[in-house]
């Protein structure tokens, strides 16, 4: 066999290299396309969001609009049913403590000369059986102070129960977004595998033709089983905010897998002082505390009342035999608050300092409640400028380095690590863009709750 002179082994060798760098240049292109920003604002950038994953084996359930299971979490979740129960029955008081006490009737038998019941009712004078009615009468504005303080602690928890409806919607939207973010991670993950898959092949061919070392290789390897181990642990975060809305909607665990809808920015048009403008009428915790305040306040007044007698009336007839006259009779009594100073003064006292207790309440709940709208406005206005610097400095920085350093490891003027390393840089940054965009529609969701506001 005739041994190939130096001209066709340089041929040879061309040859190779060649299609070595023909696989290299479809990655490019690939990878090019795959390393636009998931921003979702241009169209160049949706290639790498809106591309479907070339391991899915079957199209997934369809997305839930976010929207629907507020409303389902508001109709069935065990803590809103359980806050509407407790303002429904606190509402049947205000009418049972603002009426009147029952009135006693009696029954009255007298006896003269002797013991027994109805004895000698004909012959006697003296006995009688008598028929009455009596009725207790709380000193005029008892009762109607009662039924307002009752009415107050009604509305304090229908105030209650619109914070825990607020609150279920906060728990759901947050669950959400992340369970969004999750999804889109997995997404990112199972496109990292493919990308490694070629990238190894690359790398194994430029090994083969002696233009790389085997040590690309086994770096590629290795990134590809550390996306695997990723994988992994996302999935089991997927499972875990699945398992939490569903426990938030009231649905059993065995129920189907929930898909969220992928996320897109919401623009905060309020500003910060308009926020906190809201706290003191917006916010159903501070409308509670506010409502306890007004019930305090009542509940001082009625402490004043209790210094005051009530009344009881009795009407009485009593019927003897003839040719005895019927007896009739009607008694006026009044109950004297004579024991102040170990009755009436201590509870004065004790609902004085109920009502100061409550007013510091209220000022701590609205202090509180003022330092989460300013602090969950910064985390938005944070995040959405954070999100900006993503989109348009970033991911195109991390992308155009990328991309020079394919060109460079093509050529043989940069090592793989370099490659890989530029490489890792865009992936992290779209799955941190998108951590970025949950954490801002979080904050959202949370001023909604504080304040009361609509935001789109």
């Amino acid at each position: 066999m005739r041994e190939p002179n130096r001209k066709e082994f340089v041929l040879a060798r061309r040859s190779s290299a060649s299609k070595a760098g023909a696989q290299v240049a479809a990655l490019a292109f690939a990878l090019a396309l795959a390393a636009f920003p998931a921003a979702g604002q241009e169209a160049t950038a949706n290639l790498w969001m809106n591309t479907p994953s070339p391991r899915t084996e079957h199209q997934p359930a369809a997305p839930t609009a976010l929207a629907k299971l507020v409303k389902e979490a508001q109709a069935n979740n065990p803590q809103v049913l359980a806050a509407r129960r407790a303002w429904q029955a606190a509402a049947q008081v205000p009418s049972q403590v603002s009426t009147l006490p029952d009135p006693q009737v009696m029954v009255q038998d007298v006896s003269a000369g002797t013991p027994i019941p109805f004895w000698d009712y004909n012959t006697v004078q003296m006995t009688f059986v008598g028929f009455g009615v009596s009725q207790s009468l709380p000193y005029p504005g008892k009762l109607r102070l009662r039924g307002e303080v009752a009415r107050r602690h009604a509305d304090s928890l229908g105030d209650r129960l619109e914070s825990v409806r607020r609150s279920i919607a906060e728990q759901v939207k947050t669950s959400y977004y992340r369970l969004s973010y999750v999804q889109k991670t997995l997404e990112i993950l199972d496109r990292d595998q493919s990308l490694i898959d070629q990238m190894e092949k690359i790398a194994d061919a430029r090994y083969r033709v002696g233009q790389g070392s085997q040590q690309d290789v086994l770096k590629a390897q290795l990134e590809r089983t550390k996306l695997l181990r990723d994988t992994a642990e996302t999935r089991q975060q997927q499972g875990t905010l699945e398992a939490q809305l569903k426990t938030l909607l009231n649905r059993p665990p065995e129920s189907a897998d929930i898909v969220a809808e992928t996320m897109i920015e919401t623009t905060l048009t309020y500003t910060p002082d308009e926020l906190l403008s809201l706290v003191r009428t917006g916010n159903s915790e501070v409308s509670t505390r506010q409502q306890m305040v007004r019930s305090k306040s009542l509940g001082v007044e009625l402490a004043k009342k209790d210094f005051l007698p009530d009344f009881n009336v009795q009407y009485m007839w009593q019927h003897t035999a003839a040719p005895f006259p019927d007896r009739y009779s009607l008694s006026f009594g009044v109950k004297i608050p004579i024991y102040h100073s170990r009755r009436q003064n201590p509870e004065l006292a004790q609902a004085a300092e109920e009502l100061n207790q409550s007013r510091h309440e209220y000022e701590a709940q609205v202090q509180q409640t003022y330092f989460a709208v300013k602090d969950q406005y910064l985390a938005a206005d944070t995040s959405g400028k954070v999100l900006k610097i993503y989109r348009e400095g970033l991911i195109p920085q991390a992308t155009a380095s990328f991309q020079a350093g394919l060109a460079a490891y093509q050529v043989g003027h940069e090592d793989f690590q370099s490659l890989l390393d530029s490489f890792l840089d865009v992936l992290n940054l779209d799955k941190e863009y998108w951590r970025t965009l949950a954490d801002h529609e979080s904050a959202l969701a949370s001023l909604q709750a504080l304040t009361g506001v609509s935001i789109p």
